[in-house]
C-alpha cells in the first residue's frame, strides 16, 4: 500500500499530512459536457426554460461546489480558494453544453478536485434545470485538462478536450 498516499500502513483510509509542504500558486482546469437534444439546446440558448437561466444557475452551482469540495470528497483538504471561473460553450453542432472550470489558490495542496467538482456540479445543474423537457441527457467527458504548481509540477493533457460526438 506504500504507493497509495491515502492509505495508512494498515491499509485503512487516511487524510494525507501536507503540513511540511511548501506553499505554491496552484491552478487547475477541468472540463466536461452535457449532451442535449435540439429542443433542449434551443431552450437553453434562448432562455426558454421555466426554471430560469440555465447557465447562470450552473455557474453559481459550480463556484459553490468548488468551495465545498472538502465537504463531499472525504480525503480532500479544506482550501482557501483565490478564484473560481466557470465558462460555457454552447456547441450547436453536437448539441451540447460544454463546461470549463479554472480554480486557483496559493497553498500546500492542489485544486484538481475543486475544478473537477465545479464542472460536475455545473453539469448536474444543467441537467436539473432541463430535466422537465428532456430526461435522457448525457453528462460526459469530465476530466482534468491541466494543473500547475506543487511537487509533481505542471501537467497538461493535450487533445483530451475535443468536441466531436462519440
Amino acid at each position: 500500500m506504500a504507493d497509495f498516499t491515502h492509505f495508512n500502513d494498515d491499509g485503512r483510509a487516511r487524510m494525507v499530512d501536507v503540513g511540511s509542504k511548501s506553499e505554491t500558486e496552484r491552478i487547475a482546469v477541468a472540463a466536461g459536457r452535457v449532451l442535449v437534444n435540439r429542443e433542449t439546446f434551443d431552450l437553453i440558448e434562448n432562455g426558454g426554460l421555466k426554471k430560469g437561466d440555465v447557465l447562470a444557475a450552473a455557474q453559481i452551482a459550480g463556484i459553490m461546489a468548488a468551495k465545498k469540495t472538502s465537504d463531499i470528497i472525504p480525503m480532500c483538504h479544506p482550501l482557501m480558494l483565490n478564484g473560481v471561473d466557470i465558462k460555457f460553450k454552447l456547441n450547436r453542432e453536437i448539441p451540447a453544453v460544454e463546461i470549463k472550470a479554472q480554480v486557483k489558490c496559493r497553498g500546500v495542496t492542489g485544486v484538481e478536485m475543486e475544478a473537477l467538482t465545479a464542472v460536475s456540479a455545473a453539469a448536474l445543474t444543467v441537467y436539473d434545470m432541463c430535466k422537465a423537457v428532456q430526461k435522457d441527457m448525457i453528462i460526459d467527458r469530465i476530466c482534468l485538462l491541466s494543473k500547475t504548481g506543487g511537487k509533481s509540477g505542471d501537467i497538461r493533457q493535450e487533445g483530451i478536450w475535443i468536441t466531436e460526438q462519440r
